[in-house]
C-alpha cells in the first residue's frame, strides 16, 4: 500500500500551529491546518494549504477532521498535537472549571485525536505522532501550576505511548520550547486576577509586570525566546528524521533550564525558580 505522507495539525490560527502549518506545506507535504474557527485559517488556505474545523474538546469535530485526511490519503501520516489552553493563577483562586477545560484541550484532546490516528498509522506501519509540550512539563513555577499540569501530563502520558505503539511503526516525539514569542503567554498571563478578596493580588500584579517584562526583552527569559519558525523548524525534523529522538528542547534557554533541573538538588532548582519568577509574599 501507498504510505501516506499527510500531517494534521491542530491549533494553526497563530504562532506556532500556524508557522508549523506553512513551514510544512513549503516542504512538500500535504497539510491540513485546523482549528475552532474555520475564518482564521484564511491565510493558510490561500496559501494552498488544506483548512478544517477542528475543536479538540468536541468528540465529532476530531472524528470528522480525522475521516477527511483518511478519505483522501488512507491515513494520517503525521498528526501534531498543538492546540493549547493555558490557565494561570494561584492553585487556590483558580476554578475547577477553568482548569477542568484546560485538561480537556491540552491532554484528553490530544489522547482522543491519538485514537483516533492510530488506526491507520498501524495499518500501514508507520507513522509520526509530535506533542508539542513545553519544559514547564519539567518544572512548575509558582502561578502556573494547573497549566503546566496539564504538560507534565503530556510528558508522561508520550512516554509510555512511545513504547506502546513503537512496535507498530508509529514513532511519539515531545517538542519542549520554553519561552516561544507568541501572544499565548502573555495573553494566558493576564486573563486572570483572582477574587476581589484575593490573598494573591500583589503576587497577580508581579505576574503580570513579570510578563510584560518577558515580552519585551527585559528580562533573561524574553531575550532568549525563541520564535514559532523556529519551534516550526524544529517540529519539521522530528518529521522528517528517520530515527527522531524522544525529546527536543528548542533553544538555549530550554536546554540551559532543564541541565540545571537534571543537576540541582530540589531546594536549590527552588530558590533558582523564586529568583527567575514572581512568587506570592505576604
Amino acid at each position: 500500500m501507498t504510505v501516506s505522507r499527510a500531517v494534521l495539525i491542530t491549533g494553526c490560527s497563530t504562532g506556532i500551529g500556524r508557522a508549523t502549518a506553512l513551514r510544512l506545506h513549503r516542504a512538500g507535504f500535504p497539510v491540513y491546518a485546523t482549528a475552532r474557527r474555520l475564518e482564521t485559517l484564511s491565510a493558510l488556505e490561500a496559501d494552498g494549504i488544506c483548512a478544517l474545523p477542528l475543536d479538540v474538546t468536541d468528540e465529532e469535530s476530531m472524528v470528522n477532521a480525522v475521516k477527511r485526511v483518511v478519505e483522501e490519503h488512507g491515513a494520517v501520516a503525521a498528526l501534531v498535537n498543538n492546540a493549547g489552553s493555558g490557565v494561570y493563577g494561584s492553585v487556590e483562586d483558580v476554578p475547577l472549571e477553568r482548569a477542568r477545560l484546560s485538561f480537556e484541550t491540552n491532554v484528553f484532546g490530544m489522547i482522543r485525536l491519538t485514537q483516533l490516528v492510530l488506526p491507520g498509522m498501524r495499518q500501514q506501519n508507520a507513522g509520526r505522532i509530535v506533542n508539542v509540550s513545553s519544559i514547564l512539563g519539567r518544572f512548575s513555577p509558582p502561578g502556573g501550576a494547573l497549566y503546566h499540569a496539564t504538560k507534565h501530563a503530556v510528558e508522561a502520558y508520550s512516554d509510555a505511548l512511545r513504547i506502546e505503539v513503537g512496535q507498530f511503526g508509529v514513532q511519539v516525539c515531545v517538542i519542549e520550547p520554553a519561552v516561544v514569542r507568541t501572544e499565548f503567554f502573555t495573553t494566558s498571563v493576564n486573563q486572570f486576577a483572582g477574587p476581589p478578596d484575593t490573598p494573591y493580588a500583589d503576587f497577580y500584579n508581579d505576574l503580570a509586570g513579570w510578563a510584560i517584562d518577558v515580552a519585551t526583552g527585559h528580562r533573561a527569559a524574553g531575550r532568549f525566546s525563541v520564535s514559532a519558525e523556529k519551534v516550526a523548524a524544529v517540529i519539521e525534523g522530528a518529521i522528517s528524521a528517520r530515527k527522531p529522538r524522544a525529546r527536543y528542547q528548542v533553544g538555549p534557554l530550554a536546554t540551559g533550564a532543564l541541565m540545571m533541573r537534571r543537576l540541582l538538588p530540589d531546594a536549590l532548582f527552588d530558590r533558582f525558580v523564586r529568583s527567575q519568577f514572581p512568587a506570592p509574599r505576604k
